[in-house]
């Protein structure tokens, strides 16, 4: 059971920015990628369409034998983990804005948080907003077509940079010195962010932190692999295979991908 595969979703190739964190921190795992890019971006459906595909997402990756589940999408997480993980009986890992080290780390007292709608307007974000930054100003933006244009392989035009500067300018102007990128998409933005942003503000991503958590959980059910050798990783997309294969050729993730209908 230990040398199954970590399996990973996502509603396109945004997670496979987890997925370069958790195999940083546990390069003996072996992992299997699901790109569900033919229904991104997952940030305008709703709650009961993200449901029903995290469930066909969860349903594929144990046909391929997983021994847990990262959800490497936070609509997803914020709309979907609670029932995922009251019909299947297998470890999930969910992912969510980081607002707390932005919360407890800000001096300005005021954070940004660039998200999908349905990360937003999500119970679960409510909740943390609330627990966490109930004594900061939280300046929330809806990236409106970034997951779009991130999926059709655009990031580095004029077209993505325009959109980013329209979103981030408001943020600016209400001095934030943290932003909080809340979609696995965006961390591929940051060289653009970069560049718009002042220096002094800080981005923030929930990468490291999964990749802990996905850790720490497959020690508490005894899931580590045993292997010494490196592991395998197999990589899946629904959607257009050259987007996928072009962003592990531009990020230097030496495997290759495949189409799979699910």
């Amino acid at each position: 059971m230990s040398n199954k595969a970590i399996g990973i979703f996502d509603s396109g190739i945004g997670g496979t920015s987890i997925w370069k964190e958790i195999t940083t921190m546990l390069p003996n795992e072996n992992t299997i990628y699901l790109a569900d890019s033919k229904y991104a971006p997952y940030g305008k459906r709703s709650k009961n369409e993200i449901l029903s595909l995290s469930i066909k997402n969860t349903k594929k990756l144990l046909e391929l034998q997983c021994k847990i589940i990262v959800v490497a999408c936070n609509t997803a997480t914020t709309n979907a983990i609670k029932e995922l993980r009251q019909q299947f009986d297998i470890p999930f890992i969910g992912i969510e804005p980081a607002i707390k080290p932005a919360a407890l780390q800000t001096k300005t007292k005021r954070v940004g948080v660039l998200a999908t709608k349905g990360t937003l307007t999500s119970k679960l974000f409510a909740k943390t907003s609330d627990l966490y930054a109930h004594n900061i100003e939280v300046i929330e933006v809806v990236g409106t077509g970034l997951v779009e244009l991130i999926e059709e392989g655009k990031i580095h035009t004029p077209e993505m940079h325009a959109l980013l500067t329209s979103y981030l300018q408001p943020m600016i102007e209400k001095d934030i010195d943290y932003l909080v990128l809340g979609c696995t998409h965006y961390p591929y933005l940051i060289p653009i962010l970069r560049k718009i942003l002042p220096n002094h503000i800080v981005i923030i991503d929930s990468g490291e932190a999964v990749a802990r958590q996905t850790k720490s959980i497959l020690l508490k059910n005894s899931l580590l692999s045993k292997s010494t050798q490196k592991g395998e990783h197999h990589f899946f997309t629904n959607g257009t295979l050259s987007v996928l294969e072009d962003i592990l050729f531009n990020h230097k993730i030496s495997t290759t991908a495949s189409y799979l209908d699910f």
